[in-house]
């Protein structure tokens, strides 16, 4: 695999291409489908769906955030999937909101986006938590998946450092990686994140614009480790860099704060990421 590691600096997990590109993403893209067990039947042969659970996330009235939580014995894996922005207007909000209200205490460590807070927090308190410990209990021994594009990816990252900082999960078995995530709180967060949640990657694509919003340091904004950032596409054998040194770089997409693309941020190796979702992931 084509790679260069931005850091020499040792790591105790390491970025696996092939989770991100054929477990993971498919994983994300699944929770825009109003059917995930679409995907999950594709991609899995004994893999099943628990829930979906849909909320209204914003002051509009009208866009949702969702979740769907299933569990993939193929793998031996919980899995806890979100669903992202399918709506110019959210996409829009997400960086008003941010950037214009205000933040809050994240009780696991610093401050984060209160829109995305309160985001997750409804998402969460509508049959994930539920669902986490009944799948717990009855695969005792399984990973778990935490997964998201897009908001989904603010909303996996908020649930991970949740999920560790109050025990509900063995950290060394929790598993996070997102795609297009927006910076979600200050440098105090990231730092949580990072000591919460050992295996936590941020997949990024090349001039995607999300990832650079909210403005860095605007705010106190601050992105967790580890991004792998791919910036000349992203088809089988692509060159990508893994920065595991810092969660800002200019060796990942720091390095690319001009020219920024809405295109890059719905598509991720080589998949609209929402209507490969629609379709049940073929």
């Amino acid at each position: 695999m084509p790679f260069d590691l931005a850091s020499e600096l040792a790591t105790q997990v390491t970025y696996d291409e092939n989770f991100a590109r054929n477990k993971m993403l498919p994983l994300a893209a699944a929770a825009y489908s109003s059917n995930p067990q679409q995907c999950l039947s594709t991609l899995y042969k004994n893999a099943q769906m628990k829930r979906l659970t849909s909320v209204i996330c914003d002051i509009t009235l009208i866009d949702k955030c969702s979740g769907f939580t299933a569990v993939n014995h193929d793998d031996k894996a919980i899995i806890i999937s979100f669903r992202g922005t399918d709506r110019n207007i959210q996409l829009i909000m997400e960086g008003d909101e941010t950037l214009l209200k205000n933040n809050t205490k994240w009780a696991a460590g610093g401050v984060v986006s209160l829109y995305f807070n309160d985001a997750f927090k409804r998402v969460w308190m509508s049959g994930i938590k539920d669902d986490l410990a009944t799948l717990q209990s009855q695969n005792p021994g399984y990973e778990l998946w935490i997964t998201g594009h897009s908001l989904g990816g603010a909303m996996a990252s908020l649930t991970a450092s949740y999920i560790s900082f109050n025990k509900l999960f063995p950290a060394n078995k929790i598993k996070l990686v997102t795609f297009g995530q927006p910076r979600t709180g200050d440098k105090t967060y990231a730092a949580a994140v990072e000591k919460q949640v050992p295996y936590s990657f941020r997949v990024t694509h090349s001039h995607d614009m999300v990832p650079h919003l909210p403005l860095e340091n605007q705010e106190g904004y601050y992105h967790h480790k580890t991004e792998a950032y791919y910036n000349k596409g992203m088809a089988a054998g692509a060159h990508y860099y893994v920065c595991y040194d810092m969660g800002e770089s200019t060796f990942c997409s720091d390095g690319n704060l001009i020219d920024t693309s809405i295109k890059d941020h719905l598509h991720y190796f080589e998949k609209d990421v929402s209507e490969y979702g629609d379709k049940g992931c073929k």
